[in-house]
């Protein structure tokens, strides 16, 4: 029997054209893919979360597979991910997303090296989750810190977790404050 059962999706996304300076030729894209699904652990203690963990990579690669067919892969340059937990969780529910949603982006954009960012939290109905974002190979690129705000009105509830994957075409619009570029990138260790 699977641990993952899906009451809903959503798919965002946000395209921005300028911060108030000139608008971009190509606007910056960002879009999150979440899934909420019902906690096969609420109201209680598990010990073993690993194979909760292990079946959570197939909805990872959905999530991310979507957010690669939106954006074009060839296009995403920053990536992240998240997880609200309903009331009746605890934060561990979410932090099995770090290990699942992490390596399906990974796996589905090529291995970048750079680490993906995270945000989680245990939290009621219709709580609103800012994301950090960075790039994709280097996670010192100055430019391409940014978030995205995840949530959906009617989730988690309770015995629910809302899982999201983010990703996007760029860095923050008019970014002008120096540091790594990322055609600076050069070490290729995930983190320059």
């Amino acid at each position: 029997m699977s641990l993952i059962e899906i009451r809903k999706r959503s798919l965002t996304i946000e395209t921005q054209y300028h911060e108030g300076g000139p608008v971009l030729e190509t606007p910056l894209k960002l879009a999150a893919a979440c899934a909420v699904i019902k906690n096969p652990y609420a109201g209680r203690y598990e010990p073993d979360l690993m194979p909760f963990m292990a079946e959570l990579r197939s909805l990872g690669t959905l999530l991310a597979e979507e957010l690669v067919a939106t954006l074009g892969k060839e296009n995403i340059e920053v990536y992240s991910k998240a997880a609200i937990v309903g009331v009746n969780g605890e934060m561990e529910h979410g932090a099995v997303w770090h290990e699942a949603g992490g390596w399906a982006m990974r796996s589905v954009l090529g291995e970048p090296k750079a680490m993906v960012p995270a945000s989680k939290a245990v939290a009621a109905t219709g709580y609103r989750l800012m994301v950090p974002l960075h790039n994709i190979h280097a996670s010192y690129v100055r430019s391409h810190y940014n978030s995205m705000e995840v949530g959906i009105q009617d989730a988690p509830r309770p015995n629910e977790i809302l899982f999201a994957l983010v990703m996007g075409t760029g860095g923050r619009v008019h970014s002008r404050l120096g540091g790594l570029t990322k055609d600076k990138i050069s070490v290729h260790d995930g983190q320059r």
